[in-house]
This record gives C-alpha cells, structure tokens and sequence, in this order.
C-alpha cells in the first residue's frame, strides 16, 4: 500500500522560508511524477509544482515560479518542496501527490495523495 506522509509546514511571517518533505512508502518512485499541491479555505486545489521522476526535471506554477524548489532524495524515497520569500498568499494546505502514468497541473492524474500539511504565513 502506497502511502505519502507529508511534513515542515507551520506557520510563520512573509519572507520566510519552510522545506516540506513527502515521504513515500510502499512503492520506489522511478517513473511518472510527484507533485504539490495547494488548498486555501473556499478555493480549489491548485497545482503548485510537480516533479518529472526520470528526467529529473521540475515544473511550477507562475505564482510560486522563483520562489519555490522542489528537490528529491531517491535514497529516501522523498520530494522535497523548499518555499522561499514565503507570501500571505501562499497560506493554504499543501498536499503532496504521486502518479505513475504522467505529468499533470491538476489533480485527476494523480493516484496518490499525502495527508496534507498547514503552511501559515502571516504579514
């Protein structure tokens, strides 16, 4: 059973930084991609950034583009999501998912999702 166990989030002030971690279990990621998403009260699930496994290669949102990084460590199996000059706007919960089949900006594609993680940023 696939699990994604996200963590790092919190809360803290505009220009912070935080890393999120999300570790998978169950299963070694080496195909498809990971990705972040982002839920804010009242809004839909936003793409934030995803990560292409065997090329390598990262994709982000124009709102966090220069801001965000997502990272791996295929030892231990985890994407990481590190959030610099962190922005009122950015508050939500972010949720990490997986799919083995390809790279998408929204939801549907993905089979599996981590629990999600608060990220709180105060002006």
């Amino acid at each position: 059973q696939v699990q994604l166990v996200e963590s790092g989030g919190g809360l803290v002030q505009a220009g912070d930084s935080l890393r999120l971690s999300c570790a998978a279990s169950g299963r070694t990621f080496r195909s498809g991609a990971m990705a972040w998403f982002r839920q804010a009260p009242g809004k839909e699930r936003e793409f934030v950034g995803a990560l292409w496994w065997s090329a390598g290669s990262t994709y982000y949102a124009d709102s966090v583009k220069g801001r965000f990084t997502i990272s791996r460590d295929n030892a231990k199996n985890t994407v990481y999501l590190q959030m610099d000059s962190l922005k009122p706007e950015d508050t939500a919960v972010y949720y990490c998912a997986a799919t083995t089949r390809f790279l998408a900006r929204v939801p549907g594609p993905y089979d599996y999702w981590g629990q999600g993680t608060q990220v709180t940023v105060s002006s």
